[in-house]
């Protein structure tokens, strides 16, 4: 691993010093561990670590080559590891969602034009009186989307999208169990649309927060229903 981790941290140096821009193939194996001064097999291990990360971009037949290192691209790997934790993390990772989905919104509600922040309304306009659990959640999930893509920070906007997948089934589950989620999800989907409106950051800001903190209270109560553990159903 030693030497895998020296290939690792050359390669990286590579691409720090301008040597490797994304797009760029890289050199022929052969060549490339030569210039190195490492072995083959070690950088062989290195590529398919850096490519797991989506750093570099192996294709079969044609080489490597450095990925566009966009933030959203390079956070596929985050949205992979927080897809595999367990049930009892999901706390943590609202935890997470509460500091930046408030600041997300508060940059969006500077950031996003008139007819940008109208379509949050359509948006919301789309569900009808009486929405499915599905139809409501998916139409949640579009609603943050498009607010932190508004905040005009791609960094931001990969982090928040990449903790969406594991909090889905707590969204329909809480959906499914608690009576007023419905009407509570859309009241303050329409104070935060509102606020955005009438270009109120702090009041967007604040809106978002006790959003995401409803979500928050309610898993924390029935995870100590649960004992602290596992407390959504399986898919």
């Amino acid at each position: 691993m030693a030497l895998t981790d020296e290939a690792i941290e050359q390669i990286k140096q590579m691409i720090l010093g301008g040597e490797l821009r994304p797009g760029d193939r890289l050199p022929r194996e052969a060549e490339l561990s030569a210039a190195l001064g490492l072995s083959r097999n070690s950088l062989r291990e290195a590529v398919r670590a850096l490519a797991l990360i989506n750093v570099l971009d192996v294709r079969q037949g044609d080489g490597t080559y450095v990925s566009s290192l966009e933030p959203g691209v390079m956070l596929d790997a985050v949205t992979f590891v927080v897809d595999v934790q367990r049930d009892d993390s999901l706390l943590e990772f609202l935890e997470v969602r509460r500091l930046l989905e408030p600041a997300a919104t508060s940059m969006a509600t500077t950031r996003m034009d008139d007819a940008e922040i109208t379509a949050l309304a359509d948006l919301l306009d789309e569900l009808g009186p009486d929405p499915t659990v599905e139809d409501l959640v998916a139409n949640d999930q579009e609603f943050h989307r498009r607010i932190a893509l508004g905040s005009g920070n791609s960094v931001l906007a990969s982090l928040i999208e990449s903790f969406s997948g594991p909090l889905h089934r707590a969204r329909v589950w809480r959906g499914l169990t608690q009576e007023s989620a419905t009407t509570r999800t859309l009241d303050e989907h329409r104070a935060i649309q509102q606020a955005m409106a009438t270009r109120r950051h702090d009041v967007a800001r604040a809106w978002a927060e006790v959003h995401v903190a409803g979500v928050e209270q309610w898993l924390r109560s029935v995870s100590a229903d649960h004992g602290g553990e596992g407390p959504l159903p399986p898919d």
